[in-house]
């Protein structure tokens, strides 16, 4: 049977890669043939940290050293006395090397963590000073981390119009019903202070100006900075305070000065810090699950909204159907009502099924042993839809089962931090996994990208769900399946590329929150 290479984790920072491998997957994956069809490789000379091959220079320098003397006895003890200086620095140097390298290895098996071992004192950047062309207001719209994303563009923009910014709002009329405020999910004083040198950012609007009705308006999707220049910097100067009534997509993925696109990442990546409370819960919950070994994270995407939204319906019964049904229909900004989901399932649109989940990581083998942390709300279809994803990976864990319920009471109905908690620990875990392209998954997969691209594996839905029928009607058998599933993930694990991008088609093209190449380390470019 052919071997498949797949390409991913090591060619960027794990150098003891097969052991990483299979501390994550398990024993290598064999085909019938007793061939490894999985593995992972890493284009450095693996030799060189070897601590063993050291040891065996050493050794045959020490040979070469007795065979010398005895050969050149003779010899003046002048050059003698020089030689042997020489071979002892050398033997020094060897021994130097090798005692860094193996501390360099130590190092590298260590899990990595975003969290700071103490409290760093960072002094406060100069603040800017400019004159401004009026207020900005911002009502953001949608969940977290479409939130999130927006408020990064308005910080962005706000600066380049050389506005003054007033914190954003978050959506109070969502699905979700979650009516936490700013502070509640951020660290409001951090995100002000920490951008003083870009942009002014005012809590509250001046008290001269609430009465005084703003000019409202959407901004048009995907604008270039010359939308917000021409159309926007004028009304800034007439009315004096602009409210953008959304923030979602109000700014190109591609065609964007340099600066600007730096500045997006640093609002997503240092000025938008979740409050204390959150970070410490989400570092508690990380820490519980370190404790039992390596971890994936589990976006599972099958919560109600979601299923209602798309209007997928795989493995739910006539009830369940006709109830996401009138939920849908129940939503007058959920545009699309009439939704065939099969068709759609079939173009990979749909977000994968719990059993569908569970076939596709023991295709990818990973191990059966495995924690699992399913960062998600309540699944749709409860323990039934998760039963044969539970069978194969028995260690399904979820903050609720992790904490105790006085510990998630602070967040408990407020939607937007328990997600919050969420994207912490996905940020931590050994893979991210996610089960649908949506904000979150987008989010989090150039976070990890930004923090030295650490392993997310993007499901191909299309592909996955056609091998998934082949497999169920009997057409494939389970290694052609697993084989298949390994190839056509080859090299999806979140490695440095390039941001793919398609003029005039900004809804098609990789958005740049999944990948912001502009920020990412200068190796990753240079190797793409």
């Amino acid at each position: 049977m052919e071997k498949c290479k797949v390409i991913g984790f090591g060619d960027y920072h794990h150098h003891d890669d097969q052991e990483y491998t299979q501390l994550v997957f398990g024993s290598e994956a064999k085909d019938g043939t007793n061939n490894i069809i999985y593995q992972f490789h890493d284009d450095d000379d693996d030799s060189k940290y070897s601590t063993s091959g050291g040891a065996i220079k050493v050794e045959k320098l020490t040979s070469y050293v007795i065979r010398y003397v005895k050969a050149e006895k003779l010899r003046s003890l002048h050059r003698l006395k020089l030689w042997a200086v020489g071979s002892a620095t050398a033997a020094f140097f060897l021994c130097a090397c090798l005692l860094q390298l193996t501390t360099l290895t130590e190092f590298m098996r260590k899990p990595t963590s975003n969290f700071p071992s103490s409290p760093q004192q960072i002094g406060l950047p100069p603040q800017r000073v400019y004159e401004s062309n009026g207020f900005l207001l911002v009502s953001a719209n949608g969940g977290l981390n479409q939130m999130r994303s927006g408020i990064c563009d308005m910080v962005a923009i706000a600066r380049n119009m050389n506005a003054t910014l007033i914190v954003p709002e978050l959506d109070k009329t969502s699905f979700w019903n979650d009516h936490s405020k700013f502070e509640d999910v951020f660290d409001v004083d951090h995100f002000i202070t920490s951008l003083r040198d870009e942009v002014r950012i005012l809590k509250k609007l001046p008290h001269h100006l609430i009465h005084n009705p703003p000019f409202s308006m959407p901004p048009v999707s995907w604008s270039n900075m010359s939308f917000y220049d021409k159309v926007v910097v004028p009304r800034l100067q007439k009315y004096g305070v602009v409210h953008f009534t959304k923030s979602d997509s109000r700014l190109a993925n591609n065609g964007i000065p340099l600066e600007v696109q730096k500045l997006r990442c640093r609002v997503n990546y240092r000025a938008l810090k979740f409050t204390p409370k959150i970070e410490e819960t989400g570092k508690k919950i990380v820490e519980l699950l370190r404790r039992n070994g390596p971890f994936v994270v589990l976006h599972l995407r099958y919560e109600m909204d979601m299923l209602a939204f798309s209007g997928c319906s795989e493995g739910c019964n006539t009830n369940e159907i006709e109830e996401l049904t009138k939920l849908r229909y129940a939503y007058p900004w959920w545009k699309q009502k009439e939704i065939d989901s099969a068709k759609k399932r079939q173009m990979g649109e749909c977000p994968l099924t719990p059993e569908e989940t569970a076939l596709t990581l023991r295709a990818l083998d990973i191990d059966p042993a495995m924690q699992i942390y399913i960062a998600a709300g309540h699944i749709y279809g409860g323990q039934r839809r998760m039963a044969d994803l539970k069978l194969a990976f028995p260690h399904l864990i979820k903050k609720e089962t992790l904490l105790e319920p006085s510990e998630l009471e602070p967040f408990q109905n407020h939607s937007n931090q328990m997600a919050a908690l969420d994207y912490v620990v996905s940020l931590e875990s050994h893979i991210f996994i996610p089960t649908h392209r949506g904000n979150m998954a987008l989010v989090v997969e150039g976070h990890r990208r930004y923090l030295g691209f650490k392993p997310t594996i993007i499901p191909n839905k299309r592909l996955l769900v056609y091998l998934i029928d082949q497999y169920r009607n009997g057409s494939l058998s389970w290694n052609e399946f697993s084989l298949a599933v390994k190839r056509g993930h080859a090299g999806k694990f979140g490695s440095p590329t390039p941001r793919l991008g398609i003029p005039g088609k900004p809804k098609e093209e990789q958005y740049f929150y999944s990948n912001p190449y502009e920020c990412l380390p200068p190796f990753a470019q240079k190797s793409s």
